[in-house]
C-alpha cells in the first residue's frame, strides 16, 4: 500500500482536543431543583386552570431534565470518552471527575461492538436470570464505551516462522502499549485491540526473517542472531510494530521476545548439531593447551639440561604427553626398568 492508499484510508491530521465541559455536581443539584419545580409548577398548574404553565412544566420535568442528567459523566483515573455531535468529533473527554458536556453528545468507541453476548444461555422460561443479563450486557456496553489509557499488555499467540537460514522456529513476543491518540484509535481503525494484534504478527515476521536463530562460525562477533542480539531485535521490534500503528494514535511502550526455540521437526537435528560443535570447540581448547604444556616441558628440560634428547626421543615424548593430556580417560603408565635405548 503506497503513500496516497494510506492516506485514503487514514487520516494523518486528525488530532485529540479536549471536549467543552464544566463540573457535573453543580450541574445535577440545580437539575434536582429544576424537576422539583416543574413538578410543583405542573401541579399547580393545572389544580389552578393555568393549563399552559402546567403543560410546559410538566414537559421541562419529563424531557428536560432527563436530558439534562444525559450530560452528566463521571470518570475514572485513566479513562477517557470519544464524543461525537450529530456524526462529528465533538472532543474528547480526559481525566479523572464528575463533569456535564451537552446532552446531545453521544459516546463513540467501535471496539465496544464486539461485546460478547455468550452469556445469554439462560432457559427462556427464566425471565428473571434473563433480565439480569440483559441489564448486565447494557453496562459491559456503556463501560466498554469508555476507553481505557492505562499500559497494557497484549500477549500474542506464539508462531512459527522462517528465519534467515531457512530454519523453522517458534517465537513469541509480549507487546506493552497504550492510547496515546484517542481520536485516530476511534475513528481511524474499526478495532484498534485488534488492529494491533494483527501487525504485530506482521512486524514480528517482517523481523525474524532478517536474522538467523544461531550465528555459528568465524563471524560470532560481528553478527546480530535472535538468540544472541534479543535487546537489539527487541528495539528493532517495537520501532517495526510503531510505525504500523501511528495511524491509530497507539504507542508502544516495550516489545520483548518471550518464546524462542527450533520448530519440533529440526529441533533434535539442531541439538545434535549444537552438541557437535560443542564437542569441537572443546577438543580445540583442549589440544590447544596441550600443545602449550608440551612445549612448556621441553623448553624447561632443555633449559635445566635435565636430559638431553635426540629427535626421535623427543617426537616419542611429545606423543605421549598428547596422549595422556588429550585423552578421554585417565593414562595407565607403563614403567621401563631397562635401558633407555
Amino acid at each position: 500500500m503506497d503513500k496516497r492508499e494510506n492516506s485514503a484510508v487514514y487520516d494523518p491530521n486528525l488530532e485529540e482536543k479536549n471536549a467543552p465541559a464544566v463540573g457535573g455536581m453543580a450541574v445535577m443539584l440545580l437539575n434536582i431543583l429544576l424537576f422539583i419545580a416543574a413538578l410543583y409548577l405542573a401541579v399547580w398548574g393545572f389544580l389552578s386552570a393555568y393549563t399552559a404553565l402546567g403543560v410546559c412544566a410538566l414537559v421541562a420535568a419529563c424531557f428536560v431534565c432527563p436530558m439534562i442528567f444525559c450530560g452528566l459523566k463521571i470518570l475514572k483515573p485513566k479513562e477517557a470518552l470519544v464524543l461525537t455531535l450529530f456524526g462529528k468529533y465533538y472532543g474528547t473527554l480526559k481525566g479523572p471527575g464528575f463533569f456535564f458536556v451537552n446532552p446531545l453528545v453521544s459516546a463513540f468507541n467501535p471496539s465496544s461492538n464486539d461485546t460478547t453476548t455468550g452469556n445469554l444461555t439462560a432457559e427462556p422460561t427464566a425471565s428473571a436470570k434473563i433480565g439480569e443479563q440483559s441489564l448486565q450486557i447494557g453496562l459491559n456496553i456503556r463501560r466498554k464505551q469508555k476507553i481505557s489509557l492505562k499500559t497494557m499488555t497484549l500477549n500474542n499467540d506464539k508462531q512459527k516462522i522462517n528465519d534467515l537460514l531457512g530454519n523453522p522456529i517458534i517465537i513469541g513476543i509480549v507487546v506493552i502499549w497504550k492510547v496515546a491518540n484517542t481520536a485516530k484509535a476511534v475513528f481511524n481503525v474499526d478495532n484498534y485491540t485488534e488492529f494491533l494484534s494483527i501487525q504485530c504478527d506482521s512486524a514480528l515476521r517482517n523481523t525474524v526473517r532478517l536474522y538467523p536463530y544461531d550465528i555459528t562460525g568465524e563471524n560470532m562477533d560481528n553478527e546480530k542472531s535472535l538468540r544472541g542480539s534479543s535487546q537489539e531485535i527487541a528495539g528493532k521490534l517495537k520501532e517495526e510494530i510503531q510505525s504500523k500503528v501511528n495511524a491509530a494514535g497507539l504507542e508502544i511502550v516495550e516489545a520483548q521476545i518471550t518464546h524462542l526455540a527450533y520448530a519440533p521437526e529440526i529441533a533434535a537435528a539442531m541439538l545434535q548439531r549444537q552438541q557437535a560443535s560443542a564437542v569441537v570447540d572443546a577438543r580445540q581448547m583442549i589440544v590447544d593447551g596441550a600443545v602449550g604444556m608440551v612445549e612448556m616441558a621441553l623448553s624447561k628440560l632443555n633449559e635445566k639440561a635435565i636430559v638431553h634428547l635426540d629427535e626421535e626421543r623427543k617426537a616419542a615424548m611429545v606423543s605421549n604427553l598428547l596422549v595422556v593430556l588429550c585423552g578421554n580417560k585417565d593414562a595407565q603408565p607403563i614403567v621401563n626398568s631397562g635401558s633407555l635405548y
